[in-house]
């Protein structure tokens, strides 16, 4: 029978002790392993001792004083064996307090049917005659019922709770790691990001910066004619028809042109396309006299 609470004192440590530990776990209290070993032993020296007694009793001739005397004490022995250690066992054992009432109870009744056999045998009990014998057996047999049942019920009581893992024993379960998801706009932000620094244009030719010509025209020299203004050619497109322009240059997109304009516009763009090569044309015959007197001043100087 175990208590609720655990003894305040330090648990000492012998055999009894370790062998609590090792079959049923961590006792309780300390009466609970003395009390339910001593009447666990007790049931076996009970039944050791009916033993020698039935043996000794033929010694003697049979139908003798001495010879019923120890058979008496021998079946006697025998029949308090082994309810007292069934209920060794289930006050060893950490179960409801009500299994344990019903076991001592059970011991109780089978006490009083061994006592009545006491004073019934030889000459009055399972004998022509004898009106007793019934009482006693039924009293034991129900006796042996209340025990037998209560012991059960605990010993598979206790098996089962030594079957359930305990909580170190459970393995946490592995929760998925969640699925990473971009969106559009990052996976956009990160390619620009990679493309920075990367010397490739739009077309996929390596970016190439060019060479620079750098003049040294320190002195007087006639420069009149190299004073040509650049004309600034702006464009008459918007940003969207520019990006457009930017993807069907990238690749996998294509362009279809379609015109809005009348025949007028045409006309009008078509002359103003010819007055800009015309200007362009002079800026370029002004760039070739103005590299023209370039060289004649570096052939006047080189002379």
């Amino acid at each position: 029978m175990a208590d609720d609470d655990p003894s305040d004192g330090d648990l000492p440590d012998n055999v009894l002790f370790e062998l609590y530990r090792h079959y049923i776990g961590e006792p309780d209290d300390q009466i609970d392993v003395y009390l339910g070993f001593g009447l666990f032993f007790g049931g076996i020296a009970f039944a050791a001792v009916g033993l020698v007694f039935f043996v000794a009793a033929y010694l003697f001739t049979h139908g003798s004083d001495p010879f019923w005397l120890l058979r008496e004490i021998s079946f006697a022995m025998g029949m308090l064996s082994v309810p007292t250690l069934l209920l060794g066992v289930l006050v060893l054992l950490p179960v409801d307090v009500r299994a344990t009432y019903t076991g001592v109870l059970g011991t109780a009744i089978t006490v009083v049917a061994v006592a009545g056999f006491a004073y019934l045998y030889p000459w009055e009990f399972n004998v022509e005659g004898a009106e007793y014998t019934i009482h006693v057996v039924l009293g034991y047999a129900i006796g042996m019922g209340l025990v037998v049942v209560s012991t059960g019920t605990a010993l598979v009581a206790h098996q089962i709770e030594r079957a359930k893992p305990s909580p170190a024993d459970i393995e946490p379960m592995e929760e998925p790691e969640p699925e990473e998801s971009y969106s559009d706009e990052e996976i956009r932000r990160d390619i620009e990001n990679a493309m920075e620094d990367v010397d490739i244009t739009w077309g996929g030719v390596e970016r190439h910066e060019g060479q620079s010509l750098t003049l040294n025209l320190e002195g007087d020299y006639d420069l009149s004619g190299m004073d040509v203004e650049a004309e600034r050619i702006t464009s008459s497109s918007s940003t969207d028809a520019q990006v457009q322009g930017l993807k069907a240059l990238k690749g996998g997109e294509t362009k279809t042109a379609t015109s809005k304009s009348t025949v007028d516009d045409q006309t009008t763009k078509l002359n103003e396309l010819r007055q800009r090569r015309k200007e362009d044309q002079q800026a370029k015959v002004a760039a070739e006299s103005s590299e023209g007197l370039l060289a004649r001043i570096r052939s006047f100087f080189g002379g």
